[in-house]
């Protein structure tokens, strides 16, 4: 099932700078090769629900290895199963 998510991942403990550490999530993200776009206060992910949902894992990992002792994150994704959608489509909607 193909799925878009926007997620919002938040270290905690790091002090008020948290750039750093969304640069770290971001590039886990963007090492599954899925379609990631960054935006002001989320990134949103796309493709197959288990390969994003093992991306998202893996940033939140990643973050914790940096040394973020805690996260807290937003994840809304949704699915559609009557036609093919990307993000991009959706914006282009709108538009």
């Amino acid at each position: 099932m193909k799925v878009i998510a926007d997620i919002c991942l938040i270290p905690i403990g790091v002090g008020t700078s948290l750039s750093s550490y969304v640069k770290v999530a971001y590039k886990e993200l963007c090492k599954s090769g899925l379609p990631c776009t960054l935006g002001p206060y989320g990134t949103v992910i796309e493709g197959e629900y288990d390969d994003v949902t093992a991306a998202i894992k893996n940033a939140m990992a990643a973050v914790h290895k940096e040394g973020a002792p805690r996260i807290t994150m937003t994840i809304k994704m949704g699915s559609r199963t009557d036609k093919d959608q990307s993000a991009q489509d959706k914006i282009d909607a709108v538009k």
